[in-house]
């Protein structure tokens, strides 16, 4: 048995630097050097292993085990999700099912304005749901270049909407993910995170057309902005605390394109907005008939549209079967494993004044490979690619190819996730939890910009909440505040930083073909990404300590 020592150095100070430094390796990498982030994730994970065996004192077969546990849970249940998810997405691109997917959606309005909201914010939001890490940014990225925006409006647009699913993005990832790294209950965080985040679901449709086309031009089509925004956030509020996290974006993002679908139907503006720039490039309003914001013709039959969103479909019914306890239960009773780690399991023992008496840290790892959600999506892949077509061997070729274009981002996901446990079993984030209590009653806010720089930086929602979910909950304990809020606010105020890290903005230049203007695109949303951030901290701070909001935190 190993005790855990918050101060090891006997200078609270010293002791906080040295628990930073994998922290600062790993930022430094990526958002100074610029280095890989599969080979920035592996070198925080060395600093961290240094830093709990020389400076903490964990024994060095222990961090290791450590180490192996998060590495475990970023293969399973984690990797293997994006592995599926992307393999799914990949069937339906090569068929050309993508392609009548965009365009049965682009077809319904010529109103640049309505189409950026039908794309950039609803579509977009399902391809966060359903597959994040990058995917939704270059997904509609592509798509606005195709309708003819301008690469500038097409990257910031498509960064600047790619906020609101953030969250609960590769069908709930980063709120499993901070659930496992914190230990805290993962109801109660979808819960909470979707009470913090159902404002801004209506806010992000309204700021993301005033980016593009000012208020004036956003005000005249503001009933289907609220349309698209009510519909995303209702639905947001409800899955997030009635079933949980895996679909609340998948299903709040379809209930929003249908929605606006179906108002587009009997509404349209009186004034058609055609410029492709927006007030980036000198907005231009062209007065046409109203009959011209109606629906256009994408030249395909009701059943290629039908067949072209049935994948999509399908993925959603297995992910909603999969979740489901009754089917969990029997495919858990016919293969699963609860391991209790070796050489970890009730060996770590945490010491006040983090917990009111010394406590074992339990490391038990659930291997269900028939019940993880992944499995479920793998099935809704392969019965979709049979529909579509394919033959058995060339399923398997895709999904080969698939694996291999995403070894990096494998690699990097189980870098994370071991430094992540590393960190917790270390004790290395209660040392810098303790230390970001001095910022005191302000610590809701500045925490919530926490989660937000470490969006920024790693790129990823769910890097952020392995990083720092364990620094937000010790903090909160110190201060007295509830930890599932600010373990929720590391995660709602990660997703405003989503538009400005290194590697969604090269994605969006990628998809856009605006190489070399990073640069650029990183300067026109930046202060849109700082003010949301803070916005979503005002949110939090007020939840709090400010009457009626506190009672959400309370609310069951």
């Amino acid at each position: 048995m190993w005790s855990q020592v918050y101060d090891p150095l006997g200078n609270p100070w010293l002791s906080t630097l040295c628990a930073a430094l994998p922290v600062i390796v790993l930022l430094s990498a990526l958002g100074i050097f610029h280095i890989k982030a599969h080979i920035a994730a592996v070198m925080g994970l060395v600093a961290s292993l240094l830093v709990a065996i020389g400076i903490f004192g964990m024994p060095v077969d222990m961090a290791m085990s450590a180490t192996l546990m998060g590495a475990a849970n970023g293969l399973l249940p984690i990797g293997w999700i994006i592995l599926n998810v992307i393999f799914l997405y990949q069937l339906t691109e090569r068929k050309g099912q993508f392609t009548v997917l965009r365009e049965s959606i682009t077809s319904v309005t010529n109103d640049r304005r309505l189409q950026l909201l039908l794309i950039a914010f609803c579509f977009g939001a399902f391809f966060e749901g359903a597959g994040g890490f990058g995917t939704p940014v270059a997904v509609t990225g592509a798509m606005l270049i195709g309708l003819g925006f301008s690469p500038l409006a097409a990257s910031g647009l498509s960064l600047i909407a790619n906020t609101a699913p953030v969250a609960y993005g590769a069908l709930g990832t980063p709120i499993n993910t901070l659930a496992k790294v914190t230990g805290l209950d993962v109801m109660s965080i979808s819960s909470m995170v979707g009470r913090q985040m159902t404002i801004f679901a209506v806010i992000v449709p309204f700021w993301l057309l005033i980016a593009f086309c000012g208020w004036r031009n956003t005000l005249r089509i503001w009933p289907a902005a609220l349309v698209a925004g009510l519909s995303f956030a209702i639905p947001q509020l409800l899955v997030s605390n009635l079933m949980g996290p895996e679909l609340v974006a998948v299903i709040a993002s379809v209930c929003s394109i249908t929605a606006l679908v179906v108002f587009l139907k009997v509404w349209h503006p009186k004034e058609v907005f055609t410029s492709t720039f927006g007030t980036m490039g000198g907005a231009k309003v062209a007065a046409a008939d109203a009959g011209t914001a109606k629906r256009g013709s994408h030249g395909y039959s009701g059943g290629e549209v039908l067949r072209a969103w049935l994948p999509w479909i399908i993925l959603s019914v297995m992910v909603f079967a999969w979740g489901s306890p009754s089917v969990k239960k029997v495919l858990d009773t016919i293969f699963t494993l609860d391991i209790q780690w070796p050489g970890l399991h009730n060996l770590v023992q945490k010491m006040p004044p983090v917990v009111a008496e010394p406590h074992l840290e339990a490391a038990i790892y659930k291997l269900n490979l028939l019940s993880t959600t992944g499995t479920g999506i793998l099935v809704a892949a392969l019965l979709s690619g049979l529909l579509m077509g394919y033959r058995p061997g060339e399923l398997v070729k895709v999904y080969g190819e698939t694996f291999w274009s995403l070894r990096y981002s494998l690699v990097t996901i189980v870098a994370m996730l071991a430094l992540g446990y590393l960190t917790r079993f270390s004790g290395v984030d209660i040392t810098l939890g303790l230390a970001f209590s001095h910022t005191g009653m302000f610590y809701p806010f500045f925490g919530t910009l926490l989660g937000w720089l470490g969006v920024a930086l790693t790129g990823s929602d769910t890097a952020a909440n392995v990083l720092f979910g364990g620094l937000q909950k010790a903090s909160a304990q110190q201060l007295g505040l509830s930890p599932v809020l600010m373990a929720s606010a590391n995660s709602a105020g990660g997703v405003m930083g989503k538009m400005i890290d290194a590697q969604s903005i090269v994605v969006a230049s990628t998809a856009t073909q605006y190489y070399g203007k990073e640069g650029v695109i990183l300067r026109y949303v930046f202060l849109h990404s700082l003010a949301l951030a803070g916005m979503v901290g005002l949110v939090v701070s007020a939840m709090a300590y400010l009457p009626p909001f506190t009672h959400l935190v309370l609310w069951p």
